[in-house]
Protein backbone atom coordinates (compact mmCIF):
# COMPACT_ATOMS: atom_id res chain seq x y z
CA UNK A 1 0.00 0.00 0.00
CA UNK A 2 1.18 3.86 -0.56
CA UNK A 3 1.83 5.37 2.25
CA UNK A 4 2.72 9.32 2.29
CA UNK A 5 5.93 9.45 3.90
CA UNK A 6 7.45 6.85 1.97
CA UNK A 7 5.67 8.39 -1.95
CA UNK A 8 6.78 10.80 -4.42
CA UNK A 9 4.97 11.33 -7.64
CA UNK A 10 6.76 12.38 -10.87
CA UNK A 11 5.00 14.42 -13.46
CA UNK A 12 7.22 13.10 -16.87
CA UNK A 13 7.08 15.83 -20.09
CA UNK A 14 3.63 16.92 -19.63
CA UNK A 15 4.86 19.83 -22.38
CA UNK A 16 3.59 21.91 -25.49
CA UNK A 17 2.52 20.66 -28.23
CA UNK A 18 2.52 17.44 -27.83
CA UNK A 19 0.79 17.23 -24.52
CA UNK A 20 -2.47 18.95 -26.72
CA UNK A 21 -2.06 16.03 -29.50
CA UNK A 22 -2.27 12.83 -26.92
CA UNK A 23 -4.71 10.53 -27.02
CA UNK A 24 -7.15 12.39 -24.67
CA UNK A 25 -5.38 14.62 -24.25
CA UNK A 26 -8.01 17.13 -21.96
CA UNK A 27 -8.74 13.94 -19.67
CA UNK A 28 -5.47 13.44 -18.84
CA UNK A 29 -4.57 16.49 -18.20
CA UNK A 30 -7.11 16.76 -15.90
CA UNK A 31 -5.90 13.97 -14.03
CA UNK A 32 -2.41 15.13 -13.84
CA UNK A 33 -3.92 18.47 -12.51
CA UNK A 34 -5.87 16.13 -9.85
CA UNK A 35 -2.52 14.59 -9.12
CA UNK A 36 -0.59 17.28 -8.73
CA UNK A 37 -3.23 18.74 -6.40
CA UNK A 38 -3.81 15.47 -4.13
CA UNK A 39 -0.02 15.16 -3.57
CA UNK A 40 0.05 18.76 -2.53
CA UNK A 41 -2.98 18.43 0.35
CA UNK A 42 -1.26 14.93 1.61
CA UNK A 43 2.22 17.08 1.43
CA UNK A 44 3.66 14.41 -0.97
CA UNK A 45 6.78 15.88 -2.75
CA UNK A 46 6.66 16.37 -6.45
CA UNK A 47 8.88 16.01 -9.11
CA UNK A 48 8.57 17.63 -12.59
CA UNK A 49 10.46 16.90 -15.31
CA UNK A 50 10.83 18.08 -18.72
CA UNK A 51 12.49 16.49 -22.09
CA UNK A 52 14.80 18.93 -24.15
CA UNK A 53 12.73 21.70 -22.81
CA UNK A 54 14.27 23.98 -25.77
CA UNK A 55 12.78 21.59 -28.48
CA UNK A 56 9.56 20.16 -27.27
CA UNK A 57 8.59 23.81 -25.24
CA UNK A 58 7.89 24.14 -21.60
CA UNK A 59 5.10 22.32 -18.95
CA UNK A 60 1.97 23.33 -20.13
CA UNK A 61 0.76 26.35 -18.02
CA UNK A 62 -2.15 23.93 -16.63
CA UNK A 63 -0.10 21.90 -14.95
CA UNK A 64 2.85 24.16 -14.18
CA UNK A 65 0.38 26.67 -12.73
CA UNK A 66 -0.14 24.32 -9.97
CA UNK A 67 3.70 24.39 -9.16
CA UNK A 68 4.64 27.81 -9.15
CA UNK A 69 7.86 27.05 -6.62
CA UNK A 70 8.92 24.52 -9.06
CA UNK A 71 11.60 24.34 -11.14
CA UNK A 72 11.58 21.63 -14.10
CA UNK A 73 14.44 19.14 -14.24
CA UNK A 74 15.43 18.86 -18.04
CA UNK A 75 16.59 15.79 -19.45
CA UNK A 76 17.71 14.78 -22.76
CA UNK A 77 17.23 11.01 -22.88
CA UNK A 78 14.25 9.40 -22.54
CA UNK A 79 14.61 7.72 -19.29
CA UNK A 80 14.59 10.05 -16.25
CA UNK A 81 17.38 8.07 -14.81
CA UNK A 82 19.53 9.30 -17.40
CA UNK A 83 19.66 12.21 -15.77
CA UNK A 84 22.16 13.26 -12.44
CA UNK A 85 20.19 16.10 -11.59
CA UNK A 86 16.97 13.61 -11.41
CA UNK A 87 18.41 10.40 -9.87
CA UNK A 88 20.09 13.08 -7.09
CA UNK A 89 16.27 14.97 -6.90
CA UNK A 90 15.01 11.35 -6.29
CA UNK A 91 17.89 10.22 -3.85
CA UNK A 92 17.53 13.33 -1.76
CA UNK A 93 13.47 12.78 -1.45
CA UNK A 94 14.41 9.08 -0.01
CA UNK A 95 11.08 7.96 -0.78
CA UNK A 96 10.90 4.27 -2.61
CA UNK A 97 7.06 4.41 -3.93
CA UNK A 98 6.94 6.79 -6.90
CA UNK A 99 3.56 7.42 -8.12
CA UNK A 100 4.07 7.72 -12.07
CA UNK A 101 2.38 10.37 -14.37
CA UNK A 102 3.10 11.96 -17.60
CA UNK A 103 3.58 11.58 -21.51
CA UNK A 104 4.59 9.36 -23.50
CA UNK A 105 3.77 5.94 -22.15
CA UNK A 106 5.39 4.40 -24.60
CA UNK A 107 8.74 6.00 -24.61
CA UNK A 108 9.61 8.42 -21.43
CA UNK A 109 7.46 6.81 -19.30
CA UNK A 110 8.08 3.58 -20.40
CA UNK A 111 11.91 4.08 -20.22
CA UNK A 112 12.07 5.92 -17.00
CA UNK A 113 9.59 3.36 -15.24
CA UNK A 114 12.15 0.90 -16.37
CA UNK A 115 14.74 2.03 -14.94
CA UNK A 116 13.06 2.96 -11.87
CA UNK A 117 12.23 -0.54 -11.38
CA UNK A 118 15.54 -1.71 -11.89
CA UNK A 119 16.96 0.46 -9.12
CA UNK A 120 14.90 -0.83 -6.72
CA UNK A 121 11.74 1.60 -6.21
CA UNK A 122 8.38 0.40 -6.29
CA UNK A 123 6.35 2.23 -9.44
CA UNK A 124 3.05 2.84 -9.71
CA UNK A 125 1.66 4.08 -12.96
CA UNK A 126 -1.45 6.14 -12.68
CA UNK A 127 -3.23 5.11 -15.66
CA UNK A 128 -5.92 7.73 -16.34
CA UNK A 129 -2.78 10.40 -16.46
CA UNK A 130 -0.53 9.07 -18.83
CA UNK A 131 -0.89 9.05 -22.90
CA UNK A 132 1.01 8.62 -26.40
CA UNK A 133 0.03 9.91 -29.51
CA UNK A 134 -2.10 6.81 -30.49
CA UNK A 135 -4.19 4.60 -27.99
CA UNK A 136 -2.24 1.50 -29.05
CA UNK A 137 1.29 3.06 -28.08
CA UNK A 138 -0.32 3.99 -24.73
CA UNK A 139 -1.26 0.62 -24.41
CA UNK A 140 1.76 -1.05 -25.31
CA UNK A 141 3.66 1.33 -23.07
CA UNK A 142 1.20 0.38 -20.32
CA UNK A 143 1.34 -3.42 -20.62
CA UNK A 144 5.14 -3.41 -20.98
CA UNK A 145 5.73 -1.42 -17.53
CA UNK A 146 3.65 -4.07 -15.80
CA UNK A 147 5.40 -6.76 -17.54
CA UNK A 148 7.83 -5.27 -15.98
CA UNK A 149 6.74 -4.91 -12.17
CA UNK A 150 5.06 -1.67 -12.34
CA UNK A 151 1.84 -1.08 -10.79
CA UNK A 152 -1.57 0.24 -12.61
CA UNK A 153 -3.90 2.50 -10.45
CA UNK A 154 -5.77 5.76 -10.44
CA UNK A 155 -6.08 9.24 -9.64
CA UNK A 156 -9.32 8.35 -7.86
CA UNK A 157 -7.17 5.11 -6.27
CA UNK A 158 -4.12 6.48 -5.25
CA UNK A 159 -5.62 9.59 -3.62
CA UNK A 160 -7.76 7.72 -1.36
CA UNK A 161 -5.38 4.83 -0.50
CA UNK A 162 -3.15 7.34 0.45
CA UNK A 163 -5.68 9.33 2.61
CA UNK A 164 -6.95 5.96 4.02
CA UNK A 165 -9.28 7.16 6.37
CA UNK A 166 -12.66 8.58 5.67
CA UNK A 167 -12.43 10.38 8.98
CA UNK A 168 -8.85 12.55 7.94
CA UNK A 169 -9.51 16.37 7.20
CA UNK A 170 -7.59 15.13 4.22
CA UNK A 171 -10.21 13.07 2.86
CA UNK A 172 -13.19 15.91 2.78
CA UNK A 173 -10.45 18.50 0.98
CA UNK A 174 -9.68 15.40 -1.88
CA UNK A 175 -13.06 14.83 -2.20
CA UNK A 176 -13.80 17.47 -4.75
CA UNK A 177 -10.56 16.71 -6.87
CA UNK A 178 -12.47 13.23 -7.54
CA UNK A 179 -15.71 14.18 -8.16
Amino acid sequence: MLQPETTALLVIDVQGRLARIVNESEAVTANVRRCIQGAQLLDIPIVLIEQNPQGLGPTIPEVSELLPEHTALAKTTFSCCGSDGILSELQTLDRRQLLVCGIEAHVCVYQSVADLLQQGYEVELITDAVSSRTAANRQLGIDKMVSLGAVLTSTEMCLLELTADSAKAQFRQLLPLIK
